[in-house]
């Protein structure tokens, strides 16, 4: 038997994570079901402060997901959430990802990245293979190559 996963991240603002994260990887936001919102409140499963307007729509306040454009109406979806917490990031990550770049140029990919807000951290090699690790506006690592 095979499990499907999502990855979720920890961070501060999950809404400008997950939005700065879908551009990057090509990915889009999830839409958040208006109607369900809705209910949810009328029913009293949630209140108007389980929510935020986000780019001008409701969303919930505690999370955001990305996923491949082509997989968005599969429920087995790849999928990144991203949740709040409330303290912020504090050491190296112990798991990050690797943002294969399919030909296109690392170094023109670094300064694209950089002037959306990452942050440079190091380049590496393995034998004829290289890779920038970079942070994300919220100092999570990954590396692109």
């Amino acid at each position: 038997m095979t499990y499907d996963i999502q990855m979720a991240v920890d961070c501060k603002d999950a809404h400008a994570q997950a939005d700065w994260w879908a551009e990057t990887l090509g990915w889009e936001v999830e839409p958040t079901d208006q109607d369900f919102i809705t209910s949810m409140i009328e029913q009293g499963f949630a209140t108007d402060a389980d929510t935020i307007v986000h780019n001008n729509v409701r969303v919930w306040k505690d999370g955001a997901a990305i996923c491949p454009p082509d997989q968005a109406e599969s429920k087995a979806r790849q999928r990144i959430l991203f949740q709040p917490v409330p303290e912020s990031k504090s050491v190296k990550n112990r798991i990050h990802w690797d943002v294969r770049l399919a030909g296109e140029d690392k170094d023109e990919v670094r300064a694209r990245l950089e002037a959306r807000g990452a942050t440079f951290l190091y380049t590496e090699t393995q034998g004829p293979h290289g890779w920038h690790t970079m942070a994300d506006p919220e100092g999570n690592e990954f590396c692109i190559s």
